[in-house]
């Protein structure tokens, strides 16, 4: 993990909970990258879970590891973020991680230009399909706004 020299606050970027609460997951599995023997992707999973439950958590994982895994594919240089443990800097981001989430922010609100500028400052220039697709099976999967209001799921109740 790497300690940026540019940091900028999560508050700047207008993210919406969601959103904000995909960066601990998200450095998580940057750090099982890093350093594969941490298992690191483990919490990520269950950080996931814990913060939206298994339904949602763990399929949101699993779809932001695949988008992270396209990214770090297509990059020339290593992905900048900031040490999940370190709390000194929990409220921050490197650029790298706001240009991810701004991309997903993009995407989930069907913003395409702003998700088209996103996407080539994550994969650094290249517009690169794999990163695109995985980007919008992400956003697809739990969009933002409108799309995102789905009708509560039925509940069980003792009836007498």
């Amino acid at each position: 993990m790497t300690e940026p020299s540019h940091e900028a606050g999560m508050a700047a970027h207008g993210f919406d909970e969601f959103e904000t609460g995909l960066l601990p997951v998200m450095r998580q599995f940057l750090l099982s990258y890093e350093t594969p023997e941490s298992q690191a992707w483990q919490r990520a999973y269950m950080v996931a879970a814990e913060r939206w439950g298994e339904a949602i958590g763990l399929p949101a994982a699993h779809a932001l590891m695949r988008l992270l895994r396209a990214v770090q594919d297509c990059r020339d240089r290593q992905f900048a973020s900031i040490d999940p443990f370190d709390l000194r800097l929990r409220g921050t981001m490197t650029p790298d991680e706001a240009a991810l989430l701004q991309m997903l922010h993009h995407m989930r609100r069907d913003q395409t230009p702003g998700a088209r500028e996103a996407v080539a400052e994550v994969t650094g220039g290249h517009m690169d399909p794999h990163v695109i697709r995985a980007g919008l099976a992400f956003a697809h999967r739990f969009p933002a706004g409108q799309a995102a209001a789905r009708p509560e799921p039925p509940r069980l109740r003792v009836v007498a």
